[in-house]
């Protein structure tokens, strides 16, 4: 069974990457430092604990498991605190990805799949958005994503690294069998948040601008499930086996919602009204963001089958009334 490296395996996302890479046939080897992974998450592989900031670390786990490919979710993600404090997201997402590529280069290990981002695009308001507009971002958080991208890129042309790219938009849900689910502290996520609100877990949600240029002046995201999302990575990684070179895809359906339109969707599927107050806009908060690509779903093959707002919010409802982690 080929290995292959999952960087913040112990995530949200790697989590769920983990078990669709073993349900593909691979063994996912997670390489987390825990700062805001779960060990308890890691489930369908090996657990190396490292950080991406210690190369030493990283030569040792290539050399041990020889992977044939690497995914790489790890990083730092709260756009809020990378507008207060840049400095930690460059050192840890573009220094630590920086030291993960030249681990891989010379480990030759020469498939990499990057999760990127759509706030590479930064604010660009009733611009359609595909794999050619232009990346001007607002943020450290994607600015940094950016760099990453670059770094492939460069690494593609003197090492022959090969990468697929996605740039994904607003991932929600769980698995819906219930083994891994979005488990944050503290939780920054709008539909958790939401949930939160609705089990009396926060006293209410604080909706983040509500004067932006939309119908009801909320802001708008493009919404993927969990499940749906990771399912692209694996058929990127069957992109690079087969030799097809490095290629960005956006991941998402191209539909937006707004906040009041999941608070209401959550609040149909729960059965429960969600308690709100109005904030002032955040920093760094696109008005709209939504995906205009059919790359996936064309060269890929990409079909997203939970990517329906109903059956985001019910299967994170359901991890949020039973699943959470203690370590």
């Amino acid at each position: 069974m080929d290995n292959v490296l999952v960087t913040g395996g112990a995530g949200y996302i790697g989590s769920h990457a983990c078990k669709a890479l073993r349900a593909a046939g691979f063994n996912p080897v997670t390489f987390d430092s825990l700062v805001t992974g779960w060990e308890d998450a890691v489930k369908f592989g090996p657990f190396e604990r490292g950080d991406l900031l210690d190369r030493a670390r990283l030569d040792e786990v290539f050399a041990a498991y020889r992977p044939v490919a690497v995914m790489h979710f790890a990083a730092l993600s709260q756009v809020g605190e990378s507008m207060q404090i840049p400095g930690k997201y460059w050192l840890n997402n573009a220094g630590g990805s920086l030291n993960l590529i030249e681990a891989a280069a010379a480990a030759g290990c020469k498939r990499f799949v990057f999760s990127s981002t759509c706030a590479t695009y930064g604010d660009q308001d009733n611009v359609v958005l595909n794999e050619q507009s232009a990346q001007l971002p607002i943020n450290a958080y994607g600015a940094s994503k950016r760099a990453i991208e670059d770094m492939l890129s460069d690494f593609g042309a003197s090492d022959g690294i090969e990468s697929v790219i996605f740039r994904y938009f607003n991932v929600a849900g769980a698995d819906p069998e219930g083994d891994v689910g979005e488990y944050h502290q503290p939780e920054t996520h709008l539909i958790p948040l939401i949930l939160d609100a609705i089990d009396g877990k926060r006293a209410a949600l604080t909706i983040f601008g509500t004067d932006y240029d939309t119908p009801d002046g909320t802001c708008i995201r493009d919404y993927v499930h969990v499940c749906d999302l990771v399912d692209a990575h694996v058929l990127g990684l069957k992109w690079l086996a087969e030799g097809k070179g490095s290629r960005v895809f956006n991941l998402g359906t191209g539909v937006g919602f707004s906040v009041r339109e999941v608070m209401d969707r959550a609040a149909e599927v729960t059965g429960k009204p969600v308690p709100c107050t109005e904030g002032p806009r955040r920093a760094g908060d696109c008005t709209k963001l939504v995906s205009g690509s059919k790359r996936a779903e064309e060269e890929l093959g990409w079909r997203p089958k939970r990517s329906n707002l109903e059956e985001m919010v019910a299967d994170a409802w359901m991890w949020h009334q039973s699943g959470h982690y203690e370590k």
